[in-house]
């Protein structure tokens, strides 16, 4: 038994010790074993970087030459009835269509009519010129991802521009609007984009395509991690439309970046098109979950990446910034709809264009806004000053990010102050009601009046029709803008247009592109906190002379015309037809 024991611990004792000769640290492997797993442990992050930015994207073109082209085949395979169908649509509709014009031609207003489609207009001429052959007498399908086309906004607006533009410069062209708006009918949805932004559609030569996959982009479809949720549901809309017909050129209006992507995948030789009105992500966003960081207080995300769930969303945003950047680095042609989106869009898609060979600069195309129509609805000149009212008005949806507590705030300090400018001064808030978040919202915004005692100074507008807008930027002083980091800001145009004096946020659209100067002189101020804006509210109502501001602003306004707008959106879309001829 002693024996059994002494044995037992002699083997014990074998085992805790260092074998005889090992150096230190050696793990009991030999030295060339140890230095290869040191060099291979050292180089595994080289590695994995490596693997990361040129094995994978090596790997994703493999795919996207084979198994995503062969997809892209059996698509367009699939869709080549639909497609014929269409163009056969087209010359039956373009024939009965000028059937019936001649049918009510009873003088020289309708022949003009038939020739704005015939001839393009001087306004808006591509760099063929008027008349030329070639490149006006293409006839491919043109097909724009639109998915909410009925929504009636401002995104909308820049659609339905673009569209007309189009058919103007290719009246041969065919027109692909893919959308989800089921219960609206063709006729329906012309007469609408025709009643809201006064826009005419040819009918012959547009088409619907109806996607039934719509609610993957919703933000209820994913209440949790919505940024990927919604892109990778774009990717099954996406599908979806290429089902339905595979068009000759593919514009994203939208920004939807992934399907855009998917395209390139199925489609490598197909030009694409994005007017991004907003990056999905950027490095604001992300400088934003910092509270220690300049802008670390802004936006509906401000200080939410601290503690544990602060640092996996802080990464899971890194990531889908990645991947949004490879995504959109595919796009031919990139619009944006201001400086500011036109920077963040080159910072994320930029390095990654440049390595695909993406010559085509990323271009401002600033969205087009009812600035015409406001010249004629709203008189500048001595007579209509005196008719002008201490009225500031704030044009905008009852979102969160649009910060009217901001304004609020702002509003009644410059009320304390009790300068002349201030007594009988009110503030109106302007803004569509789309649904119950809104609806409590304000609410909540109603209680906040209360509570800074300025219920008998401040006017809500709920759903106002445009007349009655066009009513308020008529007689009021002031306009004004809280959203920090306004993409661009067409109400701060329209504020423009009317002749009022823009009090706005000192950031994105309204700061880059907007309110500036005109020779050497303001058109409005910028603001970001609540005794600047109030302060900003105080130089205006106590402007020395108001009218020669206003005047500075209409003219600041005619850079953002429909005119302007399909100018430079037609300069882009050669490019395209240029790749197809």
């Amino acid at each position: 038994m002693s024996g059994f024991l002494e044995a037992a611990h002699g083997s014990g004792s074998s085992c805790s010790a260092r074998p005889q000769g090992d150096a230190p640290f050696s793990f009991g492997m030999e030295p060339k074993t140890l230095a290869f797993t040191a060099i291979a442990i050292a180089c595994t992050p080289f590695a994995i970087l490596i693997c990361w930015n040129f094995f994978l994207p090596f790997l994703f073109r493999i795919f996207s030459l084979t198994i995503g082209s062969l997809l892209g085949w059996i698509l367009r395979k699939g869709a080549e009835g639909r497609r014929s169908l269409l163009i056969r649509a087209t010359a039956e509709n373009e024939a009965k269509f000028r059937e019936s014009k001649v049918q009510e031609k009873d003088g020289a207003s309708t022949s003009s009519d038939d020739e704005s489609w015939e001839n393009i207009e001087g306004s808006i001429v591509g760099s063929s010129g008027n008349g030329e052959k070639g490149s006006r007498d293409w006839d491919g399908i043109v097909g724009f991802f639109h998915p909410f086309c009925n929504a009636g906004g401002g995104g909308e607006r820049v659609l339905w521009a673009a569209v007309r533009a189009t058919q103007k410069r290719w009246p041969n062209a065919k027109i692909v609007v893919y959308t989800g708006d089921h219960d609206v009918s063709k006729e329906n949805m012309l007469s609408r984009v025709k009643n809201t932004f006064s826009i005419d559609i040819h009918p012959p030569t547009i088409h619907f395509i109806y996607l039934s996959t719509r609610h993957w982009v919703l933000s209820s479809t994913w209440p949790h991690m919505t940024l990927l949720g919604q892109s990778v549901g774009s990717l099954f809309m996406g599908l979806d439309a290429f089902s339905l017909i595979v068009p000759d050129i593919f514009v994203d209006t939208m920004g939807y970046a992934f399907v855009l992507g998917l395209c390139k995948i199925l489609f490598p030789d197909m030009p694409t098109a994005a007017y991004v009105h907003y990056p999905t992500i950027s490095t604001d966003m992300l400088d934003s979950l910092n509270p220690k960081t300049p802008v670390g207080s802004q936006g509906v995300n401000a200080g939410k990446g601290v503690g544990f769930k602060g640092a996996l969303k802080r990464h899971y945003w890194k990531i889908f910034a990645f991947i949004y950047s490879w995504m959109g680095a595919s796009v031919d042609v990139v619009m944006t709809n201001s400086s500011w989106t036109q920077g963040h869009i080159q910072s994320l898609w930029g390095p990654r264009r440049k390595q695909r060979g993406r010559e085509n600069p990323i271009a401002v195309v600033y969205p087009p806004c009812a600035v015409n129509e406001i010249e004629r609805a709203v008189e500048i000149s001595e007579e209509s000053e005196k008719r002008r009212q201490k009225y500031l008005v704030y044009i905008a949806q009852f979102r969160p990010e649009k910060n009217h507590q901001l304004i609020l705030q702002s509003f009644a300090e410059f009320v304390k102050t009790g300068t002349p400018s201030a007594k009988e001064a009110k503030l109106v808030l302007l803004g569509s009601v789309r649904d119950d978040n809104d609806s409590r919202r304000v609410y909540k915004l109603r209680l906040l009046v209360n509570e800074l005692h300025i219920k008998d100074q401040v006017i809500f507008q709920l759903d106002a029709p445009w007349s009655e807008i066009l009513q308020w930027l008529g007689k009021a002083f002031v306009g004004v803008n809280g959203m920090w980091n306004e993409h661009f800001g067409i109400g701060v145009v329209e504020y423009l247009a009317a002749g009022l004096i823009s009090v706005v946020h000192n950031s994105g659209g309204p700061k880059l592109d907007i309110v500036t100067d005109v020779d050497g002189e303001p058109t409005g101020f910028l603001a970001s906190t609540p005794s600047e804006f109030a302060e900003g509210f105080e130089k205006a109502l106590s402007h020395p002379d108001p009218l020669s501001v206003r005047r500075r602003a209409r003219l600041s306004s005619k850079r953002f015309t429909e005119e302007e707008f399909a100018r430079k959106w037609l300069t882009e879309l050669e490019k395209l037809v240029a790749m197809k001829l």
